[in-house]
């Protein structure tokens, strides 16, 4: 069977090629048009569009890039007429697989959307929508399936694919040394994977590294960007940036700072003590405010419905404040037992791995 997927950033090029992977397993035949990453281009098939060139996240940043956010959506409703697949599996990036999901509807395409849109955090309404034009929905945090029931929708709860991808890593024994990293312990720096939020938040990350002089800082950089794009926020500083071994870097890590996402799930899962950062344009963000239900930004926080990692959001995204909660991570032994301790009732929250498999079983139950 055709199958044809939308991934718009590094999250969902992980979790595309997972799926993909297991798709694979179960159809022997399965051929592959995706829009994605490096890590989808990997298990074959044709890629339309890297995620680099559709990222964009805020309302400002939106607007600015409208005019290719446009262009990207003609381009993909034709292409996806032309292939004309079994199945179209969305992942995530609501705001574009939303309105492509109205199009396949309309075009008699079957429609599985994989990780649900956030419609809980802000414009729930948005739910109604999805009920019109998604044909399956799986989701990936416990919570969500109660919200959908209230609703009058029934969705599927799959588990989360980070579990998937952290069953599957294997750490590089070698790791350090390989880099030439001194003997320090270190400290994971995840600034995104967006350029507009790297651009604001690695400066202040950078800032707080030099206040700790007895650690060695390490940047997880996302593979759409060069190492002189991260050097250019050094002021002539030298600290390592690593290309697809952020889990090596978390497996080594005494403590990370963390730009709100995906990621901050995946620093605690394994079991990595942090502060949750976020900086984005002062509209986008006082917009945000205005809009968003939700009580924290963070998944760890999300999930646990309690205040388990800190979050210091815009004004409060500072090397100070960094600083601050980074030295409490570091030197209070009780305050990190506690984060230690909320990290376990979390993991047994998130259960077992298996949710790539078990979202491709049931795409491919419904195809035939």
């Amino acid at each position: 069977m055709t199958y044809y997927l939308i991934a718009g950033e590094a999250s969902g090029d992980l979790h595309g090629a997972n799926l993909m992977k297991s798709i694979k397993n179960i159809d022997k035949d399965a051929r592959f048009r995706f829009l994605g990453g490096d890590l989808m281009a990997t298990e074959g098939g044709d890629l339309v569009k890297h995620y680099s060139e559709m990222a964009f996240m805020g309302f400002v940043e939106v607007l600015i890039n409208l005019r290719a956010i446009l262009r990207n959506l003609k381009y993909v409703k034709e292409d996806l007429l032309l292939f004309k697949p079994d199945a179209l599996i969305l992942i995530d990036f609501p705001g574009f697989n939303l309105k492509i999901a109205e199009f396949a509807k309309q075009h008699g395409i079957k429609v599985f959307y994989y990780i649900s849109p956030k419609v809980w955090a802000w414009n729930q309404k948005r739910v109604l929508k999805i009920k019109k034009v998604v044909d399956y929905l799986f989701c990936i945090l416990p919570f969500e399936v109660e919200f959908y029931r209230s609703w009058g929708m029934e969705v599927n709860y799959v588990g989360n694919p980070l579990l998937d991808a952290i069953a599957d890593f294997y750490p590089d024994n070698d790791f350090r040394k390989k880099l030439n990293l001194e003997e320090k312990q270190l400290i994971a720096l995840l600034p995104g994977s967006r350029k507009q939020e790297i651009s604001k938040i690695l400066p202040a990350m950078l800032a707080t590294a030099e206040r700790f002089t007895d650690y060695q800082f390490v940047i997880a950089g996302a593979p759409n960007f060069s190492a002189a794009f991260y050097e250019s926020f050094m002021n002539g500083q030298k600290y390592p940036v690593v290309f697809k071994q952020t889990y090596d870097l978390l497996h080594n890590a005494e403590a990370a700072v963390v730009t709100s996402g995906t990621a901050t799930l995946e620093t605690a899962l394994f079991h990595v003590p942090q502060v949750v950062v976020y900086k984005g344009s002062r509209i986008s963000v006082a917009i945000a405010r205005l809009l968003v239900k939700i009580r924290f930004i963070s998944l760890v926080n999300l999930i646990m419905d309690r205040l388990v990692v800190k979050e210091l959001i815009q004004e409060d995204c500072t090397p100070a404040g960094i600083s601050g909660e980074l030295n409490m991570l570091l030197k209070n032994s009780e305050y990190r037992n506690t984060m230690f301790s909320n990290y376990e009732e979390l993991s047994e929250k998130m259960g077992e791995p298996g949710a790539s498999q078990r979202t491709a079983g049931l795409i491919i139950e419904q195809l035939r």
